[in-house]
């Protein structure tokens, strides 16, 4: 697989609009551009939706873990140039579907396989892991619009 370097923090923050608490990818491992991409989570209890989701058993939101798959596929996506006008918007979420609960501790390591695009539209094939166990998938389709449209 030809892939380029890891992409760190601070080329994230330069890729995504996404600011705490909603950033929600930490580092990309891999990636081949146009084609795949791994990155990782790394959940903590600091997060701050522990505190309502569960006061005492705190679980992270299977809505969140698909947010950072979808995040996950916008740096593959934005990998390569993009215009800095440009917000990617969520358009569908098809099978999904949670095998295993993500916990304070936990690394998800979230995976994003591109299928298709086209005018703005972009089809993605995602999945997140915990010690190579699957925790969530989906596919997902995803537009990318200029602000404000």
């Amino acid at each position: 697989m030809s892939q380029t370097s890891a992409i760190d923090i601070n080329k994230i923050l330069r890729l995504l609009p996404h600011r705490y608490p909603f950033l929600l990818v930490d580092r990309v491992l891999e990636i081949e551009p146009g084609k795949t991409i791994k990155a990782l989570k790394n959940v903590t209890m600091n997060e701050p939706f522990f505190q309502g989701h569960f006061p005492d058993y705190p679980v992270m939101p299977g809505v969140l873990i698909i947010e950072a798959l979808a995040q996950t596929a916008a740096l593959l996506t934005f990998s390569e140039a993009h215009d800095p006008e440009d917000v990617y918007y969520f358009a569908g979420i098809d099978g999904a579907r949670f095998k295993r609960i993500v916990l304070p501790g936990d690394q998800l390591i979230l995976h994003a396989n591109f299928e298709r695009g086209k005018a703005g539209i972009y089809k993605f094939q995602v999945k997140a892991t915990v010690n190579d166990e699957l925790a969530a998938e989906a596919a997902i389709t995803c537009a990318v619009r200029k602000k404000g449209n």
